[in-house]
């Protein structure tokens, strides 16, 4: 059964500028592995964190870094989740996420299901 559904679309251009605006915000959200990653994957990802929060209904105390995208050998990406953002989604018994990244003429975005 489908408990939830999030879509999120993010500006790259405005997104780095809000990472150069703001010290400390890409710690805040993305983990070691993810800041790796150039601009455009960061923000797609940060579209994905987006769109989770959107599909488990908005709740507060979520940390961002609490979710990592990662992706399975074939490339497929899927949301790791651990603390914060492991607690909303077992509380809202999801038991499956299905979640695809794009980024394409300066938009990055995501979409994310939540099975339960």
């Amino acid at each position: 059964m489908i408990l939830g559904v999030g879509i999120d679309v993010c500006s790259i251009d405005r997104f780095v500028e809000s990472l150069h605006r703001t010290p400390g915000l890409a710690e805040r959200l993305f983990t070691t592995t993810e800041l790796k990653l150039g601009p455009s994957s960061l923000a797609a990802r940060f579209a994905a964190k987006e769109a989770l929060a959107k599909a488990l209904g908005g709740p507060g105390g979520l940390l961002w870094t609490d979710c990592e995208v990662v992706h399975t050998d074939a490339g497929r990406p899927w949301l790791r989740m651990t603390g914060t953002v492991l607690a909303a989604a077992e509380a809202r018994s999801v038991e499956r996420t299905h979640l695809s990244l794009s980024h394409d003429a300066g938009i990055a975005s995501a979409v994310v299901i939540l099975e339960g």
